[in-house]
């Protein structure tokens, strides 16, 4: 019985380290990465450590199936993240506070969209527990 135990464990463990490993904290980059893969780039402003509703976005829709799927074939993932207590470095402090500044983010989490150009086609501030199928389905659109 441990060893089942352990060994869902140690696959849940993998299964949410592949779902973050995806994540850059790089804008252009991403956008280079974006474009060079004819992608959209989704931006996610959180609070990873202190804010409720950016931890159940994160557990309910960026690590569910649907939105891993989706992401793969549609999305370079850029996470812009304010914590309290994980550690960054200055650099990265300073350029999450210029993009923050930049997007105009009122609140957390916010998600905002770019095509390959570098043009927002979509901006939702908070999470009100809209379902993963359901988000994925928005941002499908946005692929039209």
């Amino acid at each position: 019985m441990k060893l089942v135990l352990l060994l869902a464990t140690t696959l849940s463990a993998c299964t949410l380290l592949a779902a973050d490993g995806d994540w850059l904290t790089d804008l252009p980059k991403a956008q280079a990465k974006a474009a060079a893969e004819k992608k959209l780039v989704l931006i996610d402003f959180t609070g990873s450590d202190w804010c409720p509703p950016c931890k159940n976005l994160h557990k309910t829709v960026l690590t569910s199936a649907e939105f891993t799927k989706f992401a793969k074939d549609n999305l370079v993932l850029v996470d812009i993240d304010f914590p309290n207590s994980k550690p960054q470095s200055a650099e990265l402090k300073a350029a999450n506070k210029e993009l923050a500044k930049k997007f105009g983010i009122t609140g957390y989490p916010t998600i905002v969209v770019l095509d390959a150009s570098g043009k927002e086609v979509f901006k939702k501030v908070g999470y009100g527990g809209t379902p993963a199928k359901d988000y994925v389905a928005d941002l499908a659109k946005l692929k039209k």
